[in-house]
């Protein structure tokens, strides 16, 4: 008997947006939450702007000890593995715990933890031979970036495998990725799987405008993302999670789970080439693209909708476009792609999750969301890029796509599986 995976549940926190109401609200509305960074002074650095979560750890229910102990990509995961499970419906208490697994991907781990304890170790850089007396007790936990998926897993009980991804900024994508594989094995029936990142802190904005690779347009926050525009000039860092609960099809079935989209088809690559740079043609993200499409039973001609990487680089949006006239041929100029991070900013490891999130909502709803921002189309994207509203249509076969630094690039079929469940 063939297993197959779909997702039974969704939890997000996201850039303007605890919840997924709120959203699917945003990105469906066309709305940005990328402004001008608040956590701390942005003002030396070439970019000064992100799409931050508006995140109190206390409202959002977790005890003093969770919030002293976990780093905040930690925090964001286990709210949202929190709502998730509500969402799921599920008695945990009713499952063999050892059939439960998590899967969770994040690029960059306890990045705000590991940069605040160094300035209390180093006397604020001042001490090169630092003084572990100062570091706070949970320090090893910052250190392992696992640490986020045994938080996961301790909140869900979960006993089964456990995993964290990290593999740049297709890890949300990769995490899924792994879960699904898991369940089609038949090593665990239930998998809480997601991605977390919280990177927006001096070390990692410093490290970006190193490379010029974040936008400087620092005097219009909410319009710098701009996926496919002529005038785009780098992306907008973001921060946030989403967790899925994922479990095998008949198990859904039988216990009359909402089911909001199968992961039909999954595929990664890598380029073997350079760890920033893309070759023009798109061909590593197009095999990617052909063997998840593959793995689906889908060809080109059913898919309905195409959630782009779309990060706002000049090199990554043109790359993406070559990708899909690769795999699609003329299909490419029918089909409908956009791009959410001009909404919610790029969240690295998160994203690749929060957008398989705005695939399933978009499964639900039948409604594609728009790429905000996007006025002035580049010549060289010349496809449809669904410009600023959001479009109403059937959304059966949708495709996510992500490319990651060190030549990452990740694909995934999510499918409507009403049909089959009548």
């Amino acid at each position: 008997m063939t297993r197959r995976a779909v997702v039974t549940a969704i939890g997000i926190v996201a850039p303007g947006a605890t919840g997924t109401k709120r959203f699917w609200d945003l990105i469906s509305g066309g709305r940005t939450a990328t402004r001008t960074i608040s956590f701390f002074d942005p003002s030396p650095f070439r970019s000064q702007i992100a799409a931050e979560c508006d995140f109190d750890p206390a409202r959002e229910g977790l005890s003093p000890q969770q919030i002293l102990r976990m780093d905040r990509a930690a925090q964001l995961a286990v709210v949202s593995a929190r709502e998730c499970l509500a969402d799921s419906g599920l008695v945990i208490g009713d499952l063999d715990p050892a059939r439960i697994g998590v899967s969770i991907g994040s690029a960059v781990g306890c990045t705000m933890g590991l940069e605040e304890e160094y300035v209390v170790v180093s006397d604020g850089g001042r001490r090169w031979l630092v003084d572990e007396d100062y570091a706070v007790r949970h320090l090893y936990n910052y250190f392992v970036p696992s640490s986020i998926a045994a938080e996961v897993a301790w909140e869900a009980g979960a006993e089964g495998p456990a995993a964290l991804i990290s593999t740049g900024c297709t890890s949300g994508l990769d995490a899924v990725g792994h879960a699904a594989t898991l369940i089609r094995e038949g090593a665990a029936d239930v998998m809480l799987t997601g991605a977390t990142d919280a990177p927006i802190s001096p070390i990692t904005v410093a490290c970006f405008d190193a490379i010029k690779a974040t936008s400087p347009r620092n005097d219009d926050p909410s319009h710098a993302s701009r996926p496919f525009d002529r005038t785009r000039n780098g992306f907008v860092l973001g921060e946030g999670a989403a967790v899925f609960v994922v479990e095998e099809l008949d198990h859904a079935i039988r216990r009359g789970a909402h089911i909001y989209a199968e992961i039909a088809g999954f595929a990664s690559r890598s380029n073997a080439f350079h760890m920033t740079g893309l070759r023009p043609d798109g061909r590593e993200m197009s095999v990617a693209i052909d063997a998840a499409l593959a793995q689906a039973g889908r060809t080109p001609a059913q898919v309905d909708y195409i959630n782009a990487h779309g990060s706002g680089t000049k090199q990554n949006d043109r790359h993406e476009t070559a990708a899909f006239k690769r795999s699609f041929g003329e299909q490419a100029y029918r089909v409908p792609i956009s791009g959410i991070k001009s909404m919610i900013g790029h969240s690295l490891g998160a994203i690749g999750s929060l957008e398989i999130a705005a695939c399933a909502l978009a499964i639900k709803h039948n409604v594609v969301p728009p790429t905000a921002n996007l006025h002035h189309p580049d010549p060289e994207c010349d496809l449809d890029y669904v410009p600023l509203v959001a479009r109403e249509q059937r959304t059966d076969t949708v495709l996510t796509v992500g490319s990651g630094f060190g030549g990452f690039q990740s694909a995934m079929v999510l499918t409507d599986v009403a049909e089959a469940v009548l």
